[in-house]
């Protein structure tokens, strides 16, 4: 098990190099000004959009927009916000918070175009559904030649979803339960199994359904307790902020002077948990985005960014505060010099928590005796959305390989992998923090793998994101529908 936690943590190193994280800043900051800076103006304006009723022509889509905001931030709230902040913190150090917060900055920019694109070239498939994301674009936007990056999307994002979005998610699951409660993963495995198969089997409207009720609900419980939490040590906030600002460039305190390699750590992790959390230039969300009811893709593409501020800029940087001003974290955990070439190996020392330990300490520290229990239900029922939001990612990249007649066959295995990553955690082997460690390093490098052809895409196509934001919001285009008026568009692969 070591020597694979080696060959993952090498993978890991490679795919989240410089050149990776230089792409995905680079494209998401390229946007950023490209669209003269209208992904940070107008969230106001995205909020208001959400709730808006479309009727007609407009609506023509499989959910409603809110839904398939949802269905985007049920795959990325969950253990990512949770576990993944944690461990963020414990192996890069709390600069890494700093460097999440860049990724989703940008990353709003990102999925504005991811938001667009989805919609402009999405297609109707043999059911009748629309269906869309970044092989759609590929294949309908940069032409034949470049079929070869659609495919190798999809594939990334077949294993992907087994790996991200089911197997992490389920086994965070059974570990959080068996940890906190003893429960026997083999029951959870069941239980947990026919849950998801009595959602997936149900499409995109019933994961669209149940997101829309979930996520809002938990996202409500688990804020409410962090902000307690956080008021409980206000003084400490100051602080945690300091730790945040100097971590982010290896500063250990006024006049230590900077280490490249703690900066370089606090990037890389930063960059990666950002990114897993929130999937921004990832490629997944523009596939939900893609069955909303809303033919402006522009106006998608409002609401599609809206998913960034939520899960990081928002749940992530409250997580955060919560395990920085309790007090869990010890001097000794902190990273330092001292400990680097530890934490460089994917690890922290003895003694030092790491993961949903962490975050459950933290919650408990000041909620005595059901801080705990908080953080293990949010991130059940997290996990649990992630687990069928993912599920219709990972069906859409098989459909689009293996056309719809493989769905059926697809949601099988989903369910097969989400009992066998479950009921794995019945086996005792002792190692169970490296088992941990191996899955986030596996979804790590995956998360990148898929980020890649994505964000090709992005560069490529960003003349089409620019002309329809500018035809968008240019001479008075938002009226009292605030939709772009359809004969203004340049047609879509369905000749539309």
């Amino acid at each position: 098990m070591e020597t694979f936690n080696t060959l993952m943590e090498a993978l890991n190193n490679f795919v989240w190099g410089p050149p990776m994280m230089v792409l995905l800043l680079g494209v998401g900051f390229f946007l950023t000004v490209g669209l003269r800076f209208i992904s940070l103006t107008k969230i106001g304006y995205g909020f208001r959009q959400l709730f808006k009723k479309r009727g007609g022509d407009a609506a023509e889509g499989d959910v409603s927009p809110f839904a398939a905001l949802m269905t985007a931030l049920s795959s990325t709230v969950g253990t990512g916000n949770i576990a993944g902040v944690a461990a963020a913190i414990a192996i890069g150090g709390p600069g890494a918070v700093f460097w999440m917060w860049v990724t989703a900055i940008l990353g709003t920019a990102t999925k504005f175009g991811e938001g667009v694109l989805a919609v402009r070239y999405r297609e109707i498939d043999a059911n009748g559904n629309r269906v869309g994301g970044p092989m759609y674009y590929i294949k309908n936007g940069l032409g034949p030649k470049w079929m070869w990056l659609a495919v190798a999307f999809a594939l990334f994002g077949i294993i992907g979803s087994l790996s991200t979005g089911n197997a992490v998610q389920a086994n965070s699951i059974a570990d959080a339960l068996k940890s906190e409660y003893n429960f026997d993963p083999r029951i959870v495995a069941v239980i947990l199994s026919l849950l998801v198969a009595g959602v997936i089997f149900g499409g995109i409207k019933r994961i669209g359904a149940v997101a829309s009720k979930l996520v809002p609900f938990m996202a409500v419980i688990y804020l409410s307790a962090a902000l307690i939490v956080i008021a409980a040590n206000v003084t400490a906030v100051p602080a945690a902020f300091g730790l945040i600002f100097e971590g982010a460039f290896g500063l250990q305190g006024a006049g230590t002077g900077i280490t490249i390699g703690l900066m370089m750590l606090a990037m890389q992790k930063g960059v990666a948990r950002g990114l897993f959390s929130n999937e921004a230039g990832q490629g997944s969300a523009p596939i939900a985005h893609a069955a909303a009811q809303n033919n402006d893709p522009v106006n998608q593409g409002i609401i599609a960014m809206l998913g960034t501020i939520i899960d990081t800029l928002i749940i992530c940087t409250i997580t955060a505060l919560v395990i920085l001003t309790s007090g869990v974290v010890s001097a000794d955990c902190l990273a330092s010099p001292g400990i680097l070439s530890i934490l460089e190996s994917g690890t922290t020392p003895v003694g030092c928590e790491t993961g949903v330990p962490l975050t459950a300490a933290a919650f408990d520290s000041t909620l005595v005796g059901f801080g705990a229990d908080i953080v293990t239900i949010c991130l059940c029922i997290f996990a649990f959305t992630t687990i069928i939001g993912w599920s219709y990612y990972g069906e859409r990249c098989a459909a689009f390989i293996f056309k719809e007649k493989s769905i059926p066959f697809f949601r099988v295995a989903w369910i097969a992998a989400v009992f066998a990553s479950t009921f794995a955690m019945s086996f005792e082997t002792g190692e169970d923090n490296l088992v941990v460690n191996t899955f986030w390093l596996i979804a790590d490098s995956l998360t990148g793998l898929m980020a890649a052809p994505n964000l090709i895409a992005l560069i490529v196509l960003s003349p089409v994101v620019f002309k329809l934001a500018r035809e968008y919001f240019d001479k008075d285009k938002i009226a009292s529908d605030g939709l772009i008026d359809q004969d203004d568009m340049p047609p879509g692969p369905d000749g539309r």
